[in-house]
Formats: structure tokens, sequence, C-alpha cells
């Protein structure tokens, strides 16, 4: 059992509240359900190992450990040579298939933002210091991502 300020943590426990939220969140950055799955065992790995003994809030450590690993993975070489696989994604309807492809269609870093706005409910102050980017670069991203959804919802409408 780990000590996290003072107080033992319950690693069984600390897995089940955070595993679903840390999935979804490497979900929506990497676009690949496999990658995701590695990435939450990464920084579950990560956490065994490197987490300070004086930690207030481990599902905040854990969420910036995740992003700055999916981040690390989008600029590996090999994942530029390949491809997503949409027919992996869970859409059978060709129109539901076309959203998906839009919205992974978005940069990663966009899709983060989206993610951890609207599902993780942060802050962009919070986005911004778990990214690592100004407050505005947040707001700019999610602006951005935001006016090419509308238009793509705006256009299945008409």
């Amino acid at each position: 059992m780990s000590q996290i300020s003072n107080r033992p943590v319950d690693w069984e426990t600390l897995v089940k509240e955070n595993e679903d939220r840390l999935y979804r969140a490497a979900l929506a950055i990497l676009g690949d359900a496999q990658e995701a799955e590695d990435a939450v065992q990464d920084t579950f790995l990560k956490f065994l190992e490197k987490a300070p003994a004086e930690l207030d809030s481990p599902p905040a450590w854990l969420m910036r450990v995740l992003v700055n690993g999916c981040r690390d993975r989008l600029r590996a070489a090999w994942r530029r040579r390949s491809a997503p696989l949409w027919e992996s994604l869970p859409a059978p309807e060709p129109e539901e298939r076309q959203e998906l492809e839009e919205i992974f269609s978005l940069p990663p870093a966009d899709r983060a933002v989206i993610h951890l706005f609207y599902y993780e409910g942060l802050s962009t102050g919070e986005i911004a210091r778990l990214t690592g980017q100004a407050e505005g670069t947040v707001r700019s991203r999610l602006s951005r991502a935001r006016a090419r959804l509308r238009r793509l919802l705006e256009g299945e409408t008409k």
C-alpha cells in the first residue's frame, strides 16, 4: 500500500475510481482504443514508480501524467505513418461514422481540450495547467473546435 499525504492509498480503489475517466480522456486525445488502454496503464505504472510522497490530489496528478503521455505518443514517428482504423470505432450507421471522422479529424490538442472541458468539467485554467498551454490558447482551441463541430452539425440539419 502506497502513502500519499501521510495516509495509505488503496491501489484497487484508486484504479477503480480513475480508470474510466482516464480512458475516456486518452481515447478522446489519441483516437485509438488500444493506444488509450496502453496510455492508462502507463499512467498507473508511473504513479507506482514516481508519484510524490506528499500528493494532495491523486486524480489530478494522474490526469496530468496521462495528458503528457498522450502528447508523447502523438509525437512518436511511427504514429505519423499510420492511419486511423475507422472500422474499429463503434459507429454502425454511415452518418455516425461521418460525425466521428469529423471529430477525430480535429487536431489532437483540440480533441483534448474539448474532452477535458465538456466531459471532465475542467475550467480553462485547469486545462491550461494540465496541458502546459496558456489559458488563452486553451480558449482559442475550444472556440476553434466548437466552430468546426457547429459547421458539421449545421450541415446535417440542412
